[in-house]
């Protein structure tokens, strides 16, 4: 199984069309079981190291660049375990190339933007409000693509985001009710919110310069992020935060600290996995189902006691993200299925 993101062999592919039925169920369940465990546990872990009282480590550009650092030393390892032991698994020769470093920068300021941004609204929210503090996603997807690709929405997919907007702020209102918001937390939510949507847009630009390689822009991009972020750590004080940190040399703090960088890895590759198995859209409504199971396990371990229109915001930002996607999909197949104008004119002067 590769993990580099690429297609199967054709043999590979008619092969696995091939396998019995209840084979390949159980195939899609043990995939999207470890996508949701994997994306699950890595939330858990990151609002344990950002915001634990335990622990009460306040370095959260610390704990980004970490876990950044992890990232290159696997894409490393692994490549070099391809080169030395072909077969052994499918990974692709990374080199550092500054030329391609630089061509991928622009893309690395939106990335760090990105995760630092989440981590920073996880610190500040809990678990249980980070999916709908993070829910605009698909609303800057839509104005992105209009302002940047000048794209036009259907009625229908921007109704869907007018209920997902209507969710989050209902959510708002519902967590400053409750004496629980963060405006600090949200507003970091929102603008995570709006890096995610510029990564998707940017990735499909910068993919040249990596021979379209996944894994070599993640390499890159890790590289990059490592390398800015070091004036960060001294400009806001965190590395001397870390030298007086009393767990400093705990084995049990580097170890959560290395399984969040494994657990931000890992994610990569099982979201892979899972369009893989399914689909795109089955792989949005799983995230969305995920997310909703995230949502109620962190109610539970946490003992919150919430409303009904608490509950209501986080089933409109879910059902408002789940319609968009069925919405797209099947513009989408429509327009794969209407003839384009020149075969019609073909076919007419054929008659």
């Amino acid at each position: 199984m590769a993990l580099m993101g690429t297609s199967d062999p054709p043999g590979e592919a008619e092969a696995s069309q091939e396998k019995p039925f209840v084979l390949r169920a159980l195939q899609i369940a043990l995939v999207v079981s470890l996508y949701w465990v994997t994306s699950i546990s890595m939330v858990f872990l990151n609002k344990y190291l950002l915001d634990s009282p335990s622990l009460r480590l306040d370095t959260p550009i610390f704990v980004t660049f970490y876990q950044c650092l992890v990232t290159v030393l696997l894409c490393r390892g692994l490549s070099s375990l391809a080169t030395c032991c072909p077969g052994t698994v499918d990974f692709p020769a990374l080199h550092l190339d500054l030329k391609v470093a630089r061509s991928v920068l622009p893309l690395s300021v939106v990335f760090i933007g990105m995760i630092t941004f989440n981590n920073l609204c996880l610190k500040y929210v809990g678990v249980a409000f980070y999916n709908v503090g993070r829910s605009l996603t698909t609303v800057f997807n839509v104005l992105l693509s209009y302002l940047l690709l000048k794209q036009t929405t259907s009625f229908y997919a921007l109704l869907t985001c007018s209920v997902i907007i209507g969710g989050f702020w209902l959510g708002v209102d519902q967590e400053g009710a409750e004496g629980t918001l963060s405006w600090t937390g949200t507003l970091f939510g929102v603008l995570a919110s709006l890096c995610v949507s510029l990564n998707a847009i940017y990735t499909k630009k910068v993919l040249p310069a990596v021979d379209g390689s996944i894994w070599r822009l993640t390499f890159y991009n890790n590289v990059n992020a490592c390398v800015l972020f070091l004036p960060l750590l001294l400009v806001l004080g965190e590395l001397r935060a870390l030298f007086t940190f009393p767990q400093l040399g705990s084995a049990h703090f580097w170890g959560m600290m290395t399984l969040g960088g494994l657990f931000g890895f890992a994610i990569g590759y099982v979201t892979g996995l899972q369009i893989k198995f399914t689909s795109p859209l089955t792989h949005n409504v799983s995230g969305t189902a995920k997310a909703c199971a995230q949502t109620v396990l962190a109610v539970l371990y946490y003992e919150e006691a919430k409303s009904f229109l608490w509950w209501t915001s986080n089933m409109m930002v879910l059902g408002g993200s789940s319609a968009y996607t069925w919405v797209r999909g099947r513009e989408m197949k429509k327009t794969q299925e209407e003839p384009h104008p020149r075969e019609n004119e073909k076919s007419n002067m054929e008659v």
